[in-house]
C-alpha cells in the first residue's frame, strides 16, 4: 500500500503536470520546436521535490494553494532549464535524463539553449505575474530570493565551480560550498518561498533555511552515492560519469560508507529542525528521510 509521503509526492507531481502544461504552448507556430521542446523537457516526469517543498513548506502558514502551485511551478520550470544546458555537450554531455533522450538529442543543441533561456524567462514571468500573489513586496520578495538562487552566487557559480575547479584541489569546505550553491541553493529556495508566501517569522524562516540546507547537502550526497552503486537503466541517466571524469565528489573524497553515513546524518539533522512545526510538518519530515533512502 502506498504511504503517506508518497501519496503526496505522486498527487504533488500530478498537479504539476497539469500546472505546468497551462504554461506551456501546445500549438503550432513559427516557433513550434522552441515550445515543443519546452514541453518536452518540463513534462518529461521527474519527482517535483522541489515543488513538494514549496507547496508543504507553505502550508506550514494556511497559504492559499493558489500561490504556492504557481510558485512550485515556477520552480520547476526554472529547474528544468538548468537540466537542459546542464546535459548539453559544453557541460556534462549527457545523452539521456530520467529515462528519454536529452534536449538536445531530441532536437538540436540550438533548440536545447533555445528552450533552457525561454523556461528561465518563463519562471520569472509566472512568478511577478498578479495572479502568484496579489502583494508586490511578496512577489519581489519571492523574484529576489530566486534570482539569488540560480545565479552566480547559487546554481551557475556552482556548475562554474563543478566544471572548472581541479578535482585533486577540492576539499570538504570547497565540495560542500560548490554543492550548496549548485543544489542547494534551489532546495532552499523551495523552503523560503513557502515562509515568505506565508510571512513566516524569523524563527520560522530559519528553521526551514537550517532545514533545507541539511536537506540539500544529504540529496545531493545521495546523488553521489547513487552515481557509484546505481544502474543506468533503474537511474534514468548515465551513472559512474563523476568517477570516469575524474571529478571530486562526496564518495571519492569520503568514501561510500562514510558517505551513507554523513547522508543519514543530515537527514537527522534537517528532521531536527523542524520540532517547533509539531505534526503539521511531518511530511517534510519524511521528505528528509525519502531524500537518503531513494533508490534514483
Amino acid at each position: 500500500m502506498e504511504d503517506k509521503f508518497a501519496k503526496a509526492l505522486r498527487q504533488t507531481a500530478d498537479l504539476m503536470n497539469r500546472e505546468l502544461s497551462t504554461f506551456l504552448p501546445d500549438h503550432e507556430s513559427p516557433e513550434h520546436q522552441l515550445h515543443e521542446a519546452m514541453r518536452y523537457a518540463t513534462l518529461s516526469g521527474g519527482k517535483r521535490l522541489r515543488a513538494f517543498l514549496v507547496i508543504q513548506c507553505a502550508d506550514l502558514f494556511d497559504v492559499s494553494r493558489d500561490y504556492s502551485v504557481r510558485v512550485a511551478a515556477a520552480l520547476e520550470i526554472l529547474h528544468t532549464y538548468s537540466l537542459i544546458h546542464d546535459d548539453l555537450p559544453c557541460m556534462d554531455d549527457d545523452d539521456l535524463r530520467r529515462g528519454i533522450p536529452t534536449v538536445h538529442k531530441k532536437f538540436d543543441e540550438t533548440i536545447a539553449v533555445l528552450a533552457g533561456d525561454a523556461l528561465q524567462s518563463l519562471a520569472f514571468e509566472i512568478i511577478a505575474n498578479p495572479e502568484t500573489h496579489p502583494s508586490g513586496s511578496v512577489r519581489a520578495a519571492l523574484l529576489h530570493k530566486l534570482a539569488l538562487a540560480s545565479g552566480a552566487h547559487g546554481m551557475v557559480g556552482g556548475q562554474t565551480m563543478d566544471i572548472y575547479s581541479d578535482p585533486e584541489e577540492i576539499s570538504m569546505p570547497t565540495i560542500t560550498r560548490l554543492q550548496q550553491m549548485k543544489t542547494g541553493a534551489l532546495i532552499t529556495f523551495a523552503c523560503e518561498a513557502g515562509a515568505i508566501l506565508g510571512h513566516a517569522s524569523p524563527a520560522q524562516t530559519t528553521a526551514l533555511r537550517a532545514y533545507a540546507h541539511d536537506l540539500g547537502l544529504a540529496f545531493q550526497i545521495t546523488d553521489d552515492i547513487l552515481d557509484a552503486e546505481g544502474e543506468a537503466t533503474e537511474m534514468g541517466k548515465a551513472t559512474r560519469k563523476d568517477a570516469d571524469a575524474g571529478k571530486a565528489t562526496f564518495v571519492s573524497l569520503m568514501g561510500l560508507e562514510k558517505a551513507k553515513i554523513h547522508a543519514e546524518m543530515l537527514s537527522r539533522q534537517a528532521i531536527s529542525h523542524l520540532s517547533a512545526f509539531k505534526e503539521n510538518a511531518d511530511l517534510l519530515r519524511d521528505a528528509a528521510i525519502f531524500t537518503v533512502e531513494r533508490n534514483k
